[in-house]
């Protein structure tokens, strides 16, 4: 008899004010209590004064201790019948802990995004190359494909990514399971409420600082595209917003030059809205922009690069232009900020692209069953997965015990 619990084991309390990772995670819950489940979400980080209150939705919640056996208590009486790890890390520190309490229970790991296709691109970036096979080759994806194999399904953001992970990586595609951003549609009354071209101005750039892409973007704008733009429009101003700002991205604020350092956006629709244009000059990165949904669902077309449009698209017009060289990604965006004909057609791509590629009824039935199809199959799934066996093995005899190790150091400390 399923019990219908779910336990989520996350890397972070979810911010969805901050980052494009806190609102995935919300979605994700909305979408497993529409199927019926009871959750509990259970992470070792500290409470933020930003963290979503998961409670107000009705979700539980519990703090857990690294390499302490009170999590092997907490699982075995919750007896869930999911547990979805936030990120590989987690599944890494508790997985094997799940896999020998609650060796029934259907393991999802929510990739969030691809995190060694994240570091190679930074460490192509870094050395002033292309990307080669051996960045992708590192320690950090080794151990996220190892993570993906001892898990029975992970959720992949990006058909790119599931495109990199069966192609390059061969990995089974019956491990891996697409599913994007989840969003309402967008419709005529929504859209007749935003702000016209003539009553918008500025460009908005926004994403979470302790995100080394997103800094390193904003650099790239201050130092290299913004004074081009600005030397074309001396009156125009770009308008940063993030969380979580130190000093390095504070120091960049130049009021003369236009260019203000805003801080966290309270309200990110309101943000997007005034604005005219969104500058998206991501260098290196993987997965889904969150910056570019908030864009497109409040009508303000984009000038991007490749990687920050990756995975967004598909077949449809992008909601701007797509743009790499740094001189002609300025062109762009001053052809955008004054033609309004072009404006609105690329407005208008956007909102063809959140309600052609994100409509969360899409993929609301499909995702229902696959779980259901998995939790009824598990074991012929796990046997077909024989290197997930493999490698579940080799965690339980090194991970496992190096964390009880450090556990009864801990106790004899004390």
């Amino acid at each position: 008899m399923v019990n219908n619990n779910l336990l989520i084991i996350g890397f972070v309390w979810p911010e969805p004010k901050s980052s494009a990772a806190g609102s995935r995670m919300l979605q994700l819950i909305k979408q497993f209590q529409k199927q019926g489940y009871s959750i509990t979400f259970a992470t070792t980080a500290n409470v933020s004064n930003r963290a979503f209150n998961l409670e107000s939705i009705e979700v539980s919640i519990q703090n857990i201790e690294l390499n302490n056996s009170s999590f092997d208590a907490f699982i075995k009486l919750l007896n869930p019948t999911i547990v979805m790890f936030d990120r590989f890390m987690t599944e890494e520190q508790f997985g094997w802990r799940v896999a020998e309490q609650c060796p029934n229970a259907l393991r999802i790991l929510d990739t969030e995004d691809f995190h060694g296709l994240r570091k190679a691109r930074g460490e192509a970036l870094k050395a002033d190359r292309a990307l080669l096979i051996e960045d992708l080759q590192s320690d950090i994806t080794k151990r996220e494909i190892a993570s993906i194999y001892r898990c029975d399904l992970s959720l992949i953001i990006s058909e790119a990514e599931m495109k990199i992970l069966t192609h390059q990586f061969k990995i089974d595609s019956h491990l891996l399971y697409y599913l994007p951003f989840l969003l309402e549609p967008i419709g005529e009354t929504s859209i007749s409420k935003l702000l016209s071209f003539k009553d918008r101005e500025h460009f908005v750039t926004i994403g979470n600082f302790l995100h080394a892409p997103n800094y390193d973007a904003v650099l790239y704008l201050k130092q290299t595209i913004w004074p081009l733009i600005r030397k074309r429009l001396p009156h125009a101003e770009l308008h940063v917003y993030g969380s979580y700002a130190q000093q390095k991205t504070l120091q960049l604020h130049q009021p003369k030059e236009g260019f203000y350092i805003k801080g966290f956006a309270e309200n990110v629709n309101n943000v997007m809205q005034s604005a005219k244009i969104c500058l998206a000059s991501l260098r290196f990165g993987a997965g889904l922009k969150g910056k570019l949904v908030d864009a497109m669902k409040n009508g303000t077309p984009c000038i991007m690069s490749t990687i920050a449009s990756e995975g967004m698209f598909g077949d449809l017009e992008e909601n701007g232009c797509i743009e790499d060289n740094p001189e002609a990604f300025a062109e762009k965006a001053i052809a955008l900020y004054t033609d309004e004909i072009l404006w609105k057609t690329k407005q208008i791509n956007g909102f063809n692209a959140i309600n052609s590629r994100f409509n969360v009824a899409d993929f609301e039935t499909d995702f229902k069953s696959i779980i259901e199809t998995l939790i009824s199959n598990l074991i012929i799934h796990r046997q077909d997965n024989f290197t997930g066996q493999l490698l579940m093995h080799h965690s339980m005899q090194s991970t496992k015990y190096m964390s009880r190790w450090i556990e009864t150091k801990q106790q004899l400390k004390e």
